[in-house]
C-alpha cells in the first residue's frame, strides 16, 4: 500500500478534479476513494471527515497560489509588484474558479488556513510598500480593504459572469482601492507627516530589523510606532 503521504496527495488531487466538474462546488467522498482505489475508512482516517479533506484541497490551492506569486517578477517598485500582484490574484480566480471559491468562500466550522495566507503575502508587499513612504495606512489595514475588494470582485465574477465580465471593472475596483490606501507622488495638504514617517519606519525594523536596540528597546519602539500608527491618534495630547 502506498504510504500516507503518497495516498493525501492523490486524495487531495482527485477531490479538486471532482470539485473543477462538479455542478454544485461539493465533493462525493466516495468518488474520491474510488478514483484513488481506497475505501472510505482510508479518507476518514487521513482527513477525519469531508470537511478535512475540503479543508486540504483548499490549503493545497494555497501552495499553487503562493507557487505562483513566488514566480512573479520581484522588482524594485514595491507598488508595481503591488498592482501585478492584484492582476494575478484575479487571473488565479478566473483559471481555477471552483477552487478559488472553496479557498474564499466562508466555510462553516473549516480549519484551512488558505485564505490567512494570501492575506500574509498581500501584507509583505504592502509592507515594502510602506518602506517607501508609498502607503498611507498601516499595511494590515491596507491588506484587509485590497483583499476584501480583490476577493469580491472575483466572487462576482464568477457568480455573475454577465454582470460581471468586463475586465474594466476589475482594474477600477484596483485604483478605487490602491487610491484609498497609497500616498500620491506630491504631498497631499491632508498629510500628518509624523504618521507616514511612523509607518515608513515600522516596515523598516519588520524588513530589515536592527542591532543597535536590545530586543526590548526594539519592542518598545514598535509599541510605539504602533501607537502613532492608530487612526485617530494625531488627536491625542
Amino acid at each position: 500500500m502506498a504510504d500516507a503521504d503518497t495516498l493525501r496527495a492523490a486524495m487531495i488531487e482527485a477531490a479538486e478534479k471532482q470539485l473543477a466538474t462538479s455542478a454544485d462546488n461539493d465533493i462525493a467522498t466516495r468518488a474520491v476513494c474510488e478514483a484513488v482505489g481506497v475505501t472510505q475508512p482510508v479518507l476518514y482516517r487521513l482527513f477525519g471527515d469531508k470537511r478535512g479533506l475540503l479543508d486540504a484541497v483548499a490549503d493545497h490551492g494555497y501552495e499553487r497560489y503562493a507557487a505562483l506569486k513566488a514566480a512573479q517578477e520581484r522588482t524594485t517598485d514595491p507598488v508595481a509588484d503591488l498592482r501585478a500582484g492584484w492582476d494575478g490574484h484575479m487571473a488565479f480566480a478566473r483559471e481555477n474558479q471552483a477552487l478559488y471559491q472553496l479557498m474564499f468562500t466562508p466555510r462553516p466550522w473549516s480549519r484551512s488556513t488558505a485564505r490567512d495566507r494570501v492575506f500574509e503575502l498581500l501584507e509583505a508587499t504592502l509592507v515594502r510598500c510602506a518602506a517607501i513612504g508609498a502607503l498611507r495606512v498601516e499595511p494590515p489595514l491596507a491588506a484587509r480593504l485590497i483583499l476584501s475588494a480583490s476577493v469580491g470582485a472575483a466572487l462576482d465574477h464568477i457568480a455573475s459572469p454577465e454582470l460581471f465580465d468586463d475586465p474594466a471593472l476589475s482594474h477600477r475596483m484596483r485604483d478605487a482601492v490602491f487610491a484609498h490606501v497609497l500616498t500620491e507622488a506630491t504631498v497631499r495638504e491632508d498629510a500628518d507627516p509624523l504618521h507616514e514617517a511612523a509607518l515608513r519606519l515600522r516596515a523598516q525594523l519588520d524588513l530589515a530589523g536592527t542591532d543597535a536596540l536590545e530586543p526590548v528597546e526594539t519592542a518598545l519602539l514598535r509599541r510605539w510606532l504602533d501607537r502613532i500608527t492608530q487612526p485617530g491618534a494625531g488627536s491625542v495630547r
